[in-house]
């Protein structure tokens, strides 16, 4: 099966090598987006739920690219150097997906790029 590399401005250009997002089938693999704003390449912050919520909006353009939205990701791994922020990530991805909410884990880790509270990747099924 072909692979085919999804890009769009509207989120942050990839800081090496691989893509924002790989198509395979009806399937695309969103690559971890950190808070960094798109025009600026710099880390919103430094409060948390702005973080969440730039990974978030970035996830969505990554998907909007693909031709599909947040609500068509079927899985999605968060990545927290504070796992105390857990339900501050519940707060803030229930005003981004609805039901039926995609699948999840949270990973707590050391240290993200860019000093980044919070990262998110994700897997969607195209409509």
């Amino acid at each position: 099966m072909s692979k085919q590399a999804i890009q769009t401005t509207k989120a942050p250009a990839a800081i090496g090598p691989y893509s924002q997002a790989v198509r395979s089938g009806d399937t695309v693999y969103l690559s971890g987006q950190i808070p960094l704003d798109p025009e600026t390449m710099e880390t919103v912050g430094p409060d948390v739920r702005s973080q969440i919520e730039r990974v978030l909006d970035n996830l969505a353009a990554v998907a909007a690219a693909a031709g599909a939205s947040l609500d068509d990701i079927v899985k999605v791994t968060v990545y927290l150097t504070d796992l105390g922020h857990f339900a501050l990530v519940n707060e803030v991805m229930s005003a981004y997906f609805k039901e039926p909410f995609p699948a999840r884990a949270a990973i707590g880790v050391a240290a993200l790029p860019r000093a980044a509270a919070v990262e998110m990747d994700a897997i969607l099924v195209l409509p």
